[in-house]
Formats: structure tokens, C-alpha cells, sequence
């Protein structure tokens, strides 16, 4: 069995597997053809006892490159929005981020770092091989910078007071060197804020949400596992809690002596064991249940669309086959006329749903739910809306 990338401790028990899925989700093809093409890789999901990690062990580097034809930003919806401003303005206010240089590693097409500067009249420089620097939105308030690359040893110089990672520590395998090469750089050695934002997989696993389990996640924390990463690399937790619906873990530390004592919100490595055997145990029903579920639909002569066409409805199709869903529409206009990749289903505009009709409508993030409803209606559509 591996070692554990989060402690390095000998051994993890395998407890969930996926044979063949694509190997990118976010990254859309030009074609069907080319989509259905696409490589695929093999999911083998273990779990750590020493620190309760969660990791795809099957997981092929060599199968994956981000680049720009990545499209990640979830900046198109209005309430995705309203939390990111309010996180901004909250990081802004807690730790007195005004006038600071915010290093961001993973910074996506940038939005978010656009609303810090913004927020706290910062300087802020992003780093991320997807990044479009014509797309990053210029802040009102501080400077912005943007570095088409992945972060590694060449960037450890770069001075900052805050290093800044949202959901980008998930898609990287050695985490823990990961997060000793942050403390090693000039800011972690100097004892900058450190925030990190990624989901929760403890949530994952008691739902049984196997829309969440995708090749590009090959970690996955709980906010236990998540804090005692953070002690061994030499990073202090400060703060620990959920957010976005109890979706997402957000993780503030820096380089100082502290109690070491686990801090509220942190489970055992015990309690994870146990949820992933219990999601193993269960997940085949819930799978079933949405084929079911579709399929009832179909029996009837209605159509289904899917709502959203990011990484969880890769992952909801390569369980359920394409075939059983209509059509997948998205509000990112980037989006549009690109092919997932493995089931090479279009990716069209919510407008798709007024000729189509459909009888149902399922939501891949439930927090969408209200605005998803509010377009429905505006279209005049009477479909069920459900969530995943």
C-alpha cells in the first residue's frame, strides 16, 4: 500500500474505486469525438489511519496539464459571486490585509484576488498555468499581477505578507511537500498569513456524493486531517471552519509556536476511517437511485437537463452515462459550444431550455438552487427542480 502524501505514514486503506474517468474535468474540447476520446485514468481512493487523508493512490501525473483551456471560474453566478466578495471583505477584516502583498497560489482567472486588492487596497500577484490575463478584472483599489505558471522552487523568493490557496491544494498529490515548500519560501520562512480554501470530503462522504469524486481531486481533506497537515509542515492552525453551505474548508495559519491542541471543528483520523467505509458501503445506492430517478423521468416521455457543466457533472455522467441526460447547460458563456470531457456532451445556454422543455432539471450544487429556480421561472418553465 502507498504512504500517505499528508504524513508520510506507511499504508492506506483503499476503499473506493472508479476503473475509467476522464482524466480532466474542466478542461473542454472542441469536439464530441475528440471528448469521448479523451484519456481517462483510474480512481483508487484510500484513507489514512495516522492522520485521516484521503487520497487517489491510482492517481497519473503525466495524464494532466493544466493550461488556459481550462474553464474553472465558477465567477458567473451571481451567489458564487456575493461569497467571494464577502470572504474577500471578511479575510480583509479579520487579519488587517489593507496595503499588503497577497501572493496567490492557484489564482484561477483571478477574480478572487481582484476582490482582496480591492477590498484592502492591496497589491496582489497570481500564480496559476490556467490563468488569462486578458480576463483577470482590473481592481479598483491596489495592483494585480498575474504569472502564467505552476508554482514550484523558481517562486519561493517572491515576497508577500499573505499566501493565498483556494481549491488548489486538492488537485496536487504530495501535499505535504506541497506545504513545506510554502514554508520553506520567503513568506512562509517569515512568517506570513497563511489561507487556504478547499472542499470539505468529510461532507462528501456522508452524502455519498459521488459527483464530488473526480480524477482532478486526487486530495481530499476533512478539517482534521486538513489542521494536522498544516502542524506538521510548521504552519500553526489559527482558524478552522466551514463555509459556502458547510461545502468548504477555510484554514488560516502562519509560521509560530501555539498550543498545538486540535481546535474545535477537528475530527479524528477514526472518524474518517469510519465515513469512508460507510461511503463505500452506501455509495452504489445512491448511484442507483439518480439512474432510477432519471430514468422514471424518461419512462414518461419528459426530458432532464443537467444545470451546470463543471466537474461534478463530468463525474455525475461518467457514473450514469451520458445518454440518460438531454442536455447540460451552464450560465459561463465560455463555456458554450465545448464538449465535456468522456461523455462529450455539449455544454449549451440555460436559453437551450426553453425549446427543450424539459420535465426535470437537476441542479449539480444545491446552493444554486434559488437563482437556478428565479431563471426557470423568468423562461416560463415549469420543470421539477431537484439537486444533486
Amino acid at each position: 500500500m502507498s504512504d500517505c502524501p499528508s504524513c508520510r505514514t506507511p499504508g492506506m486503506e483503499p476503499f473506493y474505486s472508479q476503473p475509467r474517468v476522464p482524466s480532466h474535468s474542466v478542461l473542454l474540447l472542441d469536439s464530441a469525438d475528440e471528448a469521448r476520446a479523451f484519456p481517462a485514468g483510474r480512481i483508487e481512493l484510500g484513507v489514512c489511519h495516522a492522520c485521516g487523508f484521503v487520497s487517489n493512490v491510482a492517481v497519473d501525473e503525466t495524464l494532466q496539464a493544466y493550461s488556459s483551456e481550462c474553464e474553472e471560474t465558477q465567477a458567473f453566478s451571481p451567489r458564487f459571486r456575493e461569497f467571494a466578495r464577502g470572504l474577500a471583505e471578511r479575510i480583509v477584516e479579520r487579519h488587517d490585509v489593507r496595503g499588503k502583498t497577497v501572493l496567490e497560489i492557484g489564482c484561477g482567472k483571478g477574480e478572487f484576488l481582484s476582490m482582496l486588492c480591492e477590498a484592502g487596497a492591496n497589491r496582489g500577484i497570481g500564480i496559476d498555468p490556467a490563468v488569462i490575463p486578458d480576463r483577470v478584472p482590473k481592481p479598483a483599489r491596489g495592483e494585480l499581477e498575474v504569472i502564467a505558471d505552476y508554482y514550484d522552487a523558481r517562486h519561493a523568493e517572491i515576497d508577500a505578507d499573505v499566501v493565498l490557496c483556494r481549491h488548489t491544494l486538492e488537485h496536487i498529490p504530495r501535499t505535504l511537500d506541497f506545504l513545506e515548500l510554502v514554508m520553506a519560501s520567503r513568506p512562509g520562512r517569515a512568517g506570513a498569513l497563511l489561507v487556504f480554501e478547499l472542499p470539505d470530503v468529510g461532507r462528501v462522504l456522508r452524502e455519498r456524493a459521488f459527483w464530488d469524486v473526480y480524477y482532478e481531486h486526487c486530495s481530499y481533506f476533512t478539517p482534521g486531517s486538513l489542521a494536522r497537515l498544516f502542524r506538521r509542515a510548521a504552519c500553526e492552525p489559527l482558524e478552522l471552519e466551514l463555509d459556502y453551505d458547510d461545502q468548504y474548508i477555510l484554514i488560516s495559519g502562519r509560521r509560530e509556536a501555539g498550543t498545538g491542541r486540535p481546535l474545535p471543528l477537528e475530527d479524528t483520523p477514526e472518524q474518517v476511517a469510519d465515513e469512508a467505509r460507510e461511503f463505500a458501503r452506501g455509495v452504489e445506492r445512491t448511484i442507483d437511485g439518480w439512474r432510477a430517478r432519471i430514468a422514471a423521468v424518461r419512462a414518461e416521455g419528459g426530458r432532464v437537463a443537467l444545470w451546470g457543466s463543471g466537474s461534478k457533472a463530468v463525474s455525475f455522467l461518467s457514473h450514469l452515462e451520458a445518454g440518460l441526460v438531454d442536455a447540460v447547460v451552464d450560465v459561463n458563456p465560455h463555456r458554450h459550444g465545448r464538449f465535456l470531457p468522456g461523455s462529450g456532451v455539449e455544454v449549451e445556454s440555460p436559453e437551450r431550455l426553453r425549446e427543450l422543455g424539459p420535465a426535470l432539471v437537476i441542479a449539480m450544487n444545491p446552493i444554486y438552487r434559488s437563482e437556478i429556480g428565479a431563471d426557470l421561472a423568468s423562461m416560463e418553465l415549469d420543470a421539477e427542480l431537484d439537486a444533486v
